[in-house]
């Protein structure tokens, strides 16, 4: 696996930098110059409609109909993690990569200026949000309105890059972005719960978000030693954990369109519990997190590799799928006893979801599937979990 993992990098990295790190993404429909000329972008319903076509066509209209490729700061800040693992990584690999530390040195700078320079606008402290207006079934976001989840993995990715680096701003910057978590979310609380809205503009209870956003304030804590974000960080994971169903699996969100369950959000969840306990030592969560771990590795892959979006539904198999597996392994310290999944789902990932030229599919589908090189969504998710894999490899030989 080693090698073809490599391989693959290598490839990845050469597109995405070829690109300038710039791309489209399956939400940023709204972005076309054409709808926006038209009455058409102040309804709520066409706007809807026009994103899920834009989504859902296994071809590409955004040429066409005037969407520009693009920076997206949640996709940078996935590259920029990714720089710092490879950095950190084998020499071996980064002549694989044909890449000296000096490269990747400055890389991490040029993605770290670029994440800086495209923050929010409007609040006192650090944030990011998407280069699109986004309308979904429960809220509308206009372009750039920062959400706790973009927040949240650019100032983990800006953390890694200031243990890199050791350059002030990037901590900095990213302890600001906890301040946002704190001050400038919405929050339902009450004397025994709380969870973090998903952006300063919404009231929704969407479970994942507002993990990410206590996972932020744990790394936080674990630089300052700021016991009330530890607190704050606690009283959002245990809000989660009990919503945990006895079968160890979470729903997306409370609002009665987000009662599904899917793999890669599961992921976003484990993930964050586990680094939860590692930045605070508080290990009041551990029965959740196996209980979620449990149900995560046997609930969506197929004993072929195939990775499921939904626990009870193959399709449409998702590019986040196989990628956040990797990542949730490599996070939680779990690749090791989990080798044989890994490796199997990466076989098939690059066998059914890679193309020729080195970048991956967003989705593959029953009939037609999608097969457009999303930036943020495919190519910098699996820039990140190579990244991750890899170094986690040469850390365990």
């Amino acid at each position: 696996m080693k090698s073809k993992a490599e391989q693959s990098l290598s490839e990845l990295v050469d597109y995405c930098h070829a690109n300038g790190y710039k791309g489209w993404d399956p939400y940023d429909g709204l972005n076309s110059v054409i709808f926006q000329a038209t009455p058409l972008k102040r309804s709520r319903f066409a706007r809807l409609a026009w994103i899920q076509l834009f989504k859902r066509l296994p071809f590409n209209l955004r040429p066409l109909l005037g969407v520009k490729r693009d920076y997206n700061t949640k996709g940078l800040g996935l590259f920029l993690y990714g720089y710092c693992d490879l950095y950190r990584s084998s020499d071996s690999l980064k002549r694989a990569l044909g890449l000296t530390d000096e490269e990747i040195l400055k890389r991490i700078q040029f993605v770290g200026e670029k994440i800086v320079e495209f923050r929010s606008e409007g609040y006192e402290n650090f944030c990011w949000g998407y280069n699109f207006d986004w309308q979904n079934r429960v809220f509308f976001q206009p372009a750039y309105t920062p959400t706790v989840v973009a927040t949240s993995f650019v100032a983990n990715a800006l953390f890694e890059a200031y243990e890199v680096t050791k350059e002030q701003v990037f901590l900095d910057t990213a302890l600001s972005a906890a301040n946002f978590v704190k001050n400038d979310l919405n929050r339902f609380e009450t004397d025994t719960e709380l969870i973090f809205s998903y952006s300063p503009l919404d009231n929704s209870k969407v479970y994942n978000a507002s993990l990410l956003g206590a996972r932020l304030l744990a790394r936080a804590y674990a630089y300052t030693g700021n016991k009330g974000d530890s607190k704050l960080a606690q009283k959002a994971v245990r809000t989660i954990c009990n919503k945990q169903a006895a079968d160890g699996s979470w729903i997306y969100g409370e609002a009665d369109v987000q009662s599904w369950v899917d793999s890669f959000h599961t992921g976003f969840n484990l993930e964050c519990i586990f680094e939860y306990m590692k930045y605070t030592g508080d290990d009041e969560f551990k029965h959740s997190y196996e209980s979620g771990m449990s149900f995560y590795l046997k609930s969506f892959f197929k004993s072929d590799g195939t990775p499921k979006y939904y626990h009870n539904q193959t399709y449409p198999i998702d590019i986040h799928s196989p990628a956040q597996l990797t990542v949730t392994l490599t996070k939680t310290s779990q690749l090791t006893n989990h080798m044989q999944l890994c490796e199997d789902v990466l076989k098939w990932t690059f066998a059914n979801m890679k193309s020729p030229k080195g970048y991956y599919y967003y989705q593959m589908k029953k009939g037609v599937s999608s097969k457009i090189p999303y930036m943020r969504w495919a190519q910098a998710w699996m820039f990140y979990a190579l990244c991750a894999l890899l170094k986690d490899l040469k850390d365990e030989s």
